[in-house]
C-alpha cells in the first residue's frame, strides 16, 4: 500500500535528455518532499542502466542524489521496470515488473508497458526474455563500461527518439481489454509510449499514462479523492491538464 499524494513519472530517459530537461526533472524531485508520501517511477527513468561490480553510469547521478534525499525524507518510492533500466542491482534494488496494489485507496496497477501491443511488439517480445536472461547479463557485466554503455545507448535509439508510431493508441485498447475484465480494478497505468493520457474506460476503470518528461514534463497525481494529469511548472502541484474524481 501506498499513501497519497502520490506522484507518478516515466520515461525520462535520463542520460541522453538534454541539461536543461535533467534539471527540471531534478528540481520536480525535489519539490516533492514538501507534498509528496510516495512517487512511482513507471520505467525508462534512464536511458540505459546497469550497475557492474564498481561502477553505475554517472550521468544521472544529480537525479539518484535527489531520488535519495526523498527517500531519507520518508518519501517511499517504487521503481517499476522499463526496457532500459529493467536490470537493476545494489542500488535500484528494488525494481519491480508489473505491480498490482492500494494507492491512496485506489486498486492500481502499473506496468511499464512494453510488448504489450499484439502486432507492433511482436519482434521486441521475442529478444526481451534473451535481454533479461541472468546468462545474458552477465556476459554484458563482462564488457568494459565505456564499451558496454556506448553499445547499449547505441541499439536504444529508436525508442526513445520518437512517440509511439501509433500515437499511444495501441496500449489504449490494450488497457481497455484489461479494465473490461478487471471490475475490481481502479486505475491502470502504463507508460512506455510518451504519450500522457487520463481516460475513464466504459468500464468504470480508469486508465492513465505519465507520459515522456523526455518530451513534455507531464507526471500523474493519486489523492484520496481524486486521479489527475498534471503538467510541471515549477511547483509540486503544477498545471492540471485532467482530473478524474472518485
Amino acid at each position: 500500500m501506498l499513501n497519497a499524494p502520490c506522484y507518478i513519472v516515466s520515461d525520462a530517459h535520463l542520460g541522453v535528455a538534454s541539461p536543461e530537461i535533467e534539471r527540471s526533472f531534478v528540481s520536480f524531485l525535489r519539490s516533492l518532499a514538501a507534498d509528496a508520501r510516495s512517487l512511482i517511477i513507471n520505467g525508462d527513468l534512464f536511458d540505459f542502466w546497469f550497475e557492474w561490480k564498481t561502477v553505475i553510469p554517472r550521468r544521472s547521478f544529480r537525479a539518484l542524489a535527489a531520488l535519495a534525499e526523498l527517500k531519507d525524507a520518508g518519501v517511499d518510492i517504487l521503481w517499476v521496470a522499463g526496457n532500459h533500466d529493467c536490470w537493476g542491482g545494489e542500488i535500484l534494488r528494488d525494481v519491480v515488473g508489473p505491480w498490482e496494489g492500494t494507492v491512496a485507496g485506489w486498486k492500481v496497477r502499473i506496468e511499464h508497458g512494453d510488448g504489450l501491443r499484439d502486432r507492433e511488439d511482436r519482434g521486441y517480445r521475442m529478444i526481451r526474455p534473451i535481454m533479461r536472461h541472468p546468462l545474458a547479463i552477465k556476459a554484458f557485466r563482462m564488457l568494459h563500461p565505456d564499451f558496454a554503455s556506448k553499445l547499449a545507448q547505441g541499439s536504444s535509439n529508436a525508442s526513445r527518439t520518437y512517440r509511439a508510431r501509433d500515437e499511444g493508441r495501441g496500449l489504449r485498447v490494450y488497457a481497455k481489454q484489461q479494465l473490461a475484465g478487471a471490475k475490481d480494478l481502479d486505475l491502470l497505468v502504463y507508460g512506455h509510449s510518451h504519450v500522457a493520457a487520463l481516460e475513464k474506460m466504459d468500464s468504470g476503470g480508469i486508465f492513465g499514462n505519465a507520459g515522456s518528461w523526455l518530451d513534455s514534463p507531464t507526471f500523474l497525481k493519486l489523492t484520496d479523492e481524486a486521479i489527475e494529469l498534471r503538467e510541471w511548472d515549477g511547483s509540486a502541484e503544477g498545471n492540471r491538464l485532467n482530473s478524474i474524481n472518485r
